[in-house]
């Protein structure tokens, strides 16, 4: 199958949208090839400002309106527990929640921006999606991320070469409580280090201690900016450069 037969079959289609690679792509495919579509963005503590900042410049640039759904993602007593199956509660509450507008308004087909690189095995939020009988049309046409970076930057969409980024409540270790404290904690950490030059990286919040994950080739950039996040990273009772994992 092909985007464009998916959305043959599926006219009329309400997606989940982020503002990523993905999701970004899915839009402009569906307005290509003639769909009535409308992108919902849930806007939560867990998700950044340049996050939504990106969501609107791209519904804007194609002259789709965009929905904005406001939740509070830490009502969720399963969610803020954080849980190895806190993304599978997460995804479900959201996506309900979504789901129940969209009906609303008059779609009943709901689509999001998994592709056929994202492994359901390691995926909890993945069974939620199933649950909900939402589609994922990239990865029923055999789209990759790959793909879906190159179909982008051919189509000219200002996100094929953005970073891909997981949403803030996974910067804290499972088992530690997620609070709105260390999610501005990590946010205002990543917004700095993005306003230094830094892209593709991570800063994870473990027992109070910020730790930076960031490609090889940052490095000396993390060097040379040494003191000015030292000085700035005072929320945090120390900052260290994690070289184990990305």
């Amino acid at each position: 199958m092909t985007l464009e037969q998916f959305f043959k079959n599926n006219p009329k289609v309400a997606i989940g949208f982020s503002g990523g690679v993905d999701s970004s792509y899915l839009l402009y495919a569906g307005k290509k090839y003639g769909a009535d579509i409308r992108p919902y963005f849930i806007k939560s503590q867990f998700q950044p400002a340049f996050e939504f900042e990106d969501a609107k410049r791209l519904a804007d640039g194609l002259e789709i309106e965009l929905t904005v759904l406001k939740t509070n993602a830490l009502a969720v007593e399963e969610v803020v527990e954080n849980a190895k199956d806190r993304c599978y509660h997460c995804k479900k509450n959201l996506f309900t929640m979504l789901k129940d507008q969209a009906v609303m308004d008059g779609y009943s087909v709901l689509i999001d921006g998994t592709n056929a690189s994202d492994d359901a095995a390691d995926r909890a939020g993945t069974r939620a999606i199933a649950e909900l009988k939402v589609l994922s049309p990239l990865r029923e046409c055999g789209l990759t991320k790959s793909d879906v970076r190159a179909l982008s930057k051919e189509a000219g969409i200002f996100t094929w070469d953005k970073p891909s980024y997981a949403c803030l409540a996974t910067r804290i270790p499972t088992g530690d409580t997620i609070t709105e404290e260390k999610l501005i904690m990590v946010e205002n950490a990543e917004d700095f280090l993005f306003s230094l030059g830094f892209s593709d990286f991570r800063v994870r919040l473990f027992d109070g201690q910020a730790r930076i994950q960031l490609p090889e080739h940052q490095m000396s950039l993390l060097l040379d900016k040494r003191a000015e996040i030292l000085h700035r990273f005072t929320d945090f009772k120390s900052v260290v450069l994690d070289l184990t994992a990305r």
